[in-house]
């Protein structure tokens, strides 16, 4: 548990009036092959994957994480990995009866399921649905196959393509994950891509600028990848045929049709709460005089282990005044319509003008735009995001 002297601390946000809304997320770390791109908790199977157990141990995760939690409502889950789809339906099933079992979920609780072609069946999504999976987010990528080989995918574009195929008949809300300024990637490319990817007429697209991680295959043998040139005007033709497609972006990398924003990524945005379980999950819970962060271990069998022993999390501290400020903004500086300006002492217990020297300096150089009731990044900011978040950064202040 957490230091008392550490939760007394002085330098902690002062005290938070109403607690955010609360989400849970759930991770499968398991995947048939790592992309050489990828900087997540992720394991390549090696033989059976221990999905009985492993489900097993995120609900007794669940139960030893209670009392953090009693008495709140559940408003999304989210089962991200990894791979999740490569669990069997019937493990989905009950891994979520469980958690209905443990915890109260709001009648709309917005559920997601992340899944990849080359690991799906039409059957097997029908049964994700009927598990009560509401939200299905496939990681396409791209529809070129020499893009999808260059990305290390162990799926094809005409998998991809039956992969949306199977989806869309079992799913009213399906997510597709794209990815730009891949290796060797020409603007037209890109944009056909992009119109494919509205042509399926999903309620959700995810689209993201390839980076290149620390930790990786593509950190340790850098593909070529268009210069910052390429990729601004790549990334232009994407968003352009998005929005032009009736896309709403919301969010850096997030377009939507109607309402379908993802509810669970907003929270994070909107720095809401969320209770992570399974390996190297993290957790952010509010409490009325403290913000906790909690990390749980991430190798897998070590977290079984843990949990038997009644010891997932590996550590566990309270969030300091400087950071609550920063990493508040760090999220919801990432939404297209920024936030209300009252939000910002609802999250963190801290009163707006603790940010004044920030935000005075971002308003002077033109990357936000701010009145008495919101504060949002311009269209300067949202192209040089980095530089406006860095500004909030505790030694920047």
């Amino acid at each position: 548990m957490a230091d008392a002297t550490l939760l007394a601390s002085p330098a902690a946000p002062p005290g938070l009036k109403r607690l955010p809304p609360l989400s849970l997320y759930l991770h499968i770390p398991w995947c048939v092959r790592k992309c050489p791109y990828c900087d997540f908790n992720s394991h390549e199977s090696k033989g059976e994957i221990p999905q009985d157990e492993y489900c097993a141990a995120l609900l007794r995760d669940l139960e030893l994480s209670l009392p953090l939690v009693w008495g709140r409502r559940i408003y999304s889950i989210f089962i991200g990995g990894g791979t999740p789809s490569l669990f069997a339906a019937n493990a989905i099933d009950g891994l979520l009866s469980g958690i209905r079992a443990r915890l109260p979920l709001a009648a709309d609780c917005e559920v997601t399921l992340e899944a990849n072609p080359g690991t799906f069946e039409a059957e097997k999504f029908r049964d994700f649905r009927a598990a009560g999976v509401t939200r299905l987010s496939i990681g396409i990528q791209s529809f070129n196959p020499r893009h999808l080989k260059a990305l290390g995918r162990i799926h094809d574009d005409n998998e991809a393509r039956r992969a949306i195929e199977s989806a869309a008949r079992a799913f009213d809300n399906v997510n597709l994950d794209m990815m730009y300024a891949l290796p060797g990637q020409a603007l037209e490319e890109a944009r056909r891509d992009a119109e494919e990817a509205v042509s399926w007429n999903t309620a959700h697209l995810s689209c993201y600028h390839l980076t290149i991680e620390p930790d990786t295959v593509f950190q340790r043998r850098p593909p070529v990848i268009p210069d910052a040139d390429a990729a601004a005007a790549i990334e232009d033709c994407v968003h352009a045929t998005l929005v032009g497609a009736g896309f709403d972006q919301y969010e850096t990398s997030a377009f939507a049709r109607g309402n379908r924003r993802c509810r669970h990524n907003l929270n994070y945005w909107e720095f809401g709460d969320y209770l992570g379980l399974g390996a190297g999950a993290h957790s952010k819970l509010s409490f009325p005089d403290r913000i906790l962060r909690q990390t749980r271990t991430k190798q897998p069998r070590e977290y079984l282990k843990r949990v038997a022993a009644g010891e997932p999390v590996l550590e566990e501290k309270r969030l300091q005044r400087a950071d609550a400020l920063f990493e508040f903004m760090m999220n919801a500086l990432r939404l297209t319509e920024g936030f209300a300006v009252p939000l910002f002492q609802e999250r963190t217990g801290l009163p707006i003008s603790a940010a004044a020297k920030p935000l005075d300096a971002a308003e002077a150089r033109g990357l936000l735009v701010r009145d008495h009731q919101s504060i949002r990044p311009s269209e300067l900011g949202r192209r040089f995001l980095n530089d406006l978040l860095e500004m909030f950064l505790p030694e920047k202040r």
